[in-house]
């Protein structure tokens, strides 16, 4: 039997979904795609994002071997648009040169790896946090692993969900803990909360016409 909190949740993610449809999150071509736009979304708009990639594609640079042997200074080049570009060129290639050293650059050989013990080995990786290390897992990876960021915790501290202390790994915990272990509802719940986080849930609340209305809630909190 669903817990109270569980039911709560699938009422928001119903609301959101009925209001806004499905978000078909993670927008990429391939799983390399989505990795590497992981790491480039870090601290920027998803179009700079677009951007970078872009250039990388026309690079060929979609492509582990590349990535490897490719000089910083042109990786960082091809990535500008993304901003701290030389920051997430380490970044990158850190992580291109943990998938070489562990997996051979294999996907199908990371992505079999048990899922805690492949999360605390992407976490090892200079540069890659949670928040990156999730979507990896998610979105690339097809593995039934939330993703937590900014809107969602505004969100649930705005609808009474967590208080302010509450840290990423207690707000994973809370849809973990309360909801299937479903990657295709993960995927699509942490989209639709970046939407309603993006619309309504801002800085400065914008409740009017939010989807989740109908939960009081403190929008000052």
């Amino acid at each position: 039997m669903a817990s109270a909190t569980g039911r709560r949740l699938m009422q928001f993610h119903d609301a959101l979904l009925a209001a806004f449809g499905r978000q078909h999150w993670w927008p990429a071509d391939s799983r390399e795609e989505v990795i590497i736009g992981a790491v480039l979304t870090q601290n920027t708009a998803w179009r700079n994002v677009e951007r970078a990639i872009e250039n990388l594609k026309r690079a060929g640079a979609i492509d582990w071997a590349r990535l490897r042997d490719m000089p910083m200074e042109s990786l960082a080049e091809l990535i500008r648009p993304a901003g701290t570009y030389r920051v997430k060129a380490r970044r990158l290639k850190g992580l291109v040169a943990f998938l070489w050293d562990r997996f051979d650059a294999d996907l199908d050989a990371m992505f079999a790896t048990p899922l805690s013990a492949l999360r605390e080995a992407l976490l090892e990786v200079p540069g890659i946090g949670r928040e990156t290390a999730d979507a990896i897992l998610l979105y690339a990876g097809r593995l039934p692993t939330f993703v937590v960021d900014a809107y969602t915790a505004r969100v649930l501290r705005r609808h009474g969900l967590i208080d302010e202390t509450a840290d990423y790994e207690e707000i994973k915990d809370l849809f973990e803990s309360n909801l299937p272990a479903d990657v295709r509802l993960f995927n699509e719940f942490h989209a639709l909360l970046v939407q309603v986080g993006k619309l309504h849930c801002r800085a400065r609340a914008r409740c009017d016409g939010c989807p989740l209305a109908f939960d009081d809630h403190d929008p000052q909190a």
